[in-house]
């Protein structure tokens, strides 16, 4: 097994590194990628002193599989050029999520779509990983009809810059600028460019993908995305409506029994999620569950995950181990 990480100097490509030890993920060789401005860097991983290289040279050395975690024109360049050689690329960027050739994957939820000729497997958005892994589960039982969400993002979401604006901020340094606006002690009602609906893309995206990941283009749904100045993860509020009603212990039981999924569901102890908990962990936290009293068949819940986590890097782990357990590595 010959693994390669792209954007292995990045946030996200520290954390696939970081899921890599943790989970045990089983590799031969290792080839730690990025751009041409970090090639010939050292990285320690591991106990083993790891030379970057570029593109073309991890190309030519065909390995397995290459997590990318570089942004999608970079994916959108480089992806085929892995697939040409044999080599199957999980991407953490937005540019094969709706593409109708490539799978969009979940491994709890849709997994089993995966097949050994797929060669570019597309991560979801951070934010739709956690909502949908909450979902499908009701889905299966209830069938969701409608979806409200609004989500309330951590700056890791956009990167190392944004999080040191927001640090620089909490100094008294204002001139570290990654978004239009001051972060610290604010709320952001704008991730990613607007389009001309009115939305951002970041709240199509979790329009879009949702309907993809669960197969399922009747599925309703409406987004709002806010930027908090929050580290450990993402939270979300979401109104689902289903067709079905549902008994809110029977929810709770089917959350409680399903794979990668907590129920912390206990307000008279103030037990809720919440990011500082969430973070560095890979299970998405469910609670405020609670009946919708204004309509029918309709939940409140919010959820809670580690954004660099469970919606970025050890998805696309997940995913790696799904093809090499089940024999699709070619």
């Amino acid at each position: 097994m010959k693994l390669a990480v792209v954007g292995a100097t990045g946030l996200v490509g520290q954390e696939v590194l970081k899921v890599i030890k943790e989970r045990g993920f089983e590799y031969d060789e290792l080839f730690m990628v990025a751009s041409e401005r970090s090639v010939g860097k050292k990285l320690e991983f591991k106990g083993k002193e790891y030379e970057v290289i570029g593109l073309d040279k991890a190309v030519s050395l065909q390995p397995d599989i290459a997590i990318f975690s570089a942004g999608g024109s970079t994916s959108l360049e480089w992806a085929p050029k892995f697939e040409a050689v044999g080599t199957i690329v999980i991407d953490n960027s937005s540019a094969w999520r709706m593409s109708p050739k490539h799978k969009l994957v979940v491994p709890e939820v849709n997994g089993d779509v995966l097949r050994i000729d797929d060669r570019i497997i597309a991560n979801p958005n951070c934010s739709t990983i956690q909502m949908v892994l909450a979902l499908a589960p009701l889905h299966k039982k209830y069938k969701v009809k409608r979806i409200v969400v609004s989500t309330y993002q951590s700056v890791t979401g956009t990167g190392k810059a944004a999080v040191d604006q927001l640090m620089s901020e909490r100094s008294g340094d204002e001139s570290t600028k990654v978004y239009p606006h001051k972060i610290d002690m604010n709320a952001l009602p704008h991730i990613d460019v607007f389009m001309d609906n009115g939305y951002t893309k970041e709240e199509m995206k979790m329009v879009n993908e949702t309907k993809k990941i669960l197969q399922d283009d009747s599925i309703q749904v409406t987004a709002t995305a806010v930027r908090l100045p929050v580290m450990g993860g993402h939270s979300e509020a979401i109104n689902v409506e289903f067709e079905k009603d549902y008994d809110l212990n029977e929810v709770r039981e089917i959350l409680s029994n399903s794979a990668g999924i907590v129920v912390k569901d206990d307000v008279a102890n103030n037990v809720y999620p919440m990011p500082l908990d969430a973070q560095g962990k890979d299970e998405v936290f469910v609670g405020r569950l609670r009946r919708d009293e204004s309509q029918p068949n309709t939940l409140n819940m919010w959820v809670v995950a580690d954004n660099l986590r469970k919606g970025a890097a050890t998805n696309a782990v997940q995913i790696a181990e799904y093809m090499a357990v089940n024999n699709l590595v070619y």
